[in-house]
């Protein structure tokens, strides 16, 4: 992957997206969107991975098939609505090692603080897939990369279901050679710092909080 942003446009992730907008779709529904979603995006994220061959035998021949190639991928979620995300492309790669990033948004200064940090070892062997449902600020996702980096991981993709032009242009100057993979570019972020048109706090909605 080269670009910096690819919008993953396939009808029924534009569909799928369309429900989880709406305020009237409850949390089961959306956490279930978001599982299938994830599905969709993980096709994309994933589009480039190294492969190999090796010999098998089918039931009437022989033949040498493609095979993924090098160490298994790690899957790392930004807590927390990172795990909506998650648990999608994991039924995809369930061989994938995972870690998490607690990061949470000060609501007066739009900075993240971090809590909490565990990941796989040998990233820098590895490709490395950040996932949050969305990308506003930008300052998180940054945050986070940062933390992959510093333990080692060269070869990062971002997946998130949203993404405002700010969070976009936040990410292409902090860390321009990780791609960001999303199913949309929304209009902008308000004064609060939430994605508009957007669908809300992803957490909230598929977590049933407030």
């Amino acid at each position: 992957m080269t670009e910096h942003l690819t919008i993953v446009d396939h009808p029924l992730v534009q569909h799928k997206l369309t429900l989880m907008r709406d305020k009237e779709t409850p949390t089961a529904v959306f956490r279930q969107l978001l599982r299938e979603i994830s599905h969709l995006l993980a096709y994309e994220v994933t589009r480039n991975l190294a492969v190999t061959t090796k010999w098998i035998d089918t039931p009437l021949t022989e033949m040498k098939a493609p095979v993924l190639d090098g160490r298994k991928l790690a899957l790392v979620s930004i807590l927390r609505a990172g795990n909506g995300l998650l648990d999608g492309m994991l039924d995809l790669i369930p061989s994938a090692r995972v870690g998490f990033v607690g990061l949470y948004r000060d609501e007066e200064t739009l900075k993240p603080v971090q809590y909490y940090c565990k990941l796989p070892g040998e990233l820098g062997e590895r490709l490395v897939i950040a996932v949050d449902p969305m990308l506003a600020t930008g300052n998180s996702s940054a945050a986070a990369v940062d933390l992959l980096k510093a333990n080692g991981a060269t070869d990062i993709r971002f997946l998130c279901l949203l993404a405002a032009p700010e969070g976009v242009a936040r990410m292409k100057e902090a860390h321009p050679d990780v791609p960001v993979v999303t199913a949309a570019l929304d209009e902008r972020l308000n004064e609060k710092g939430y994605i508009v048109p957007g669908l809300g706090d992803a957490g909230d909605r598929m977590f049933g909080t407030k």
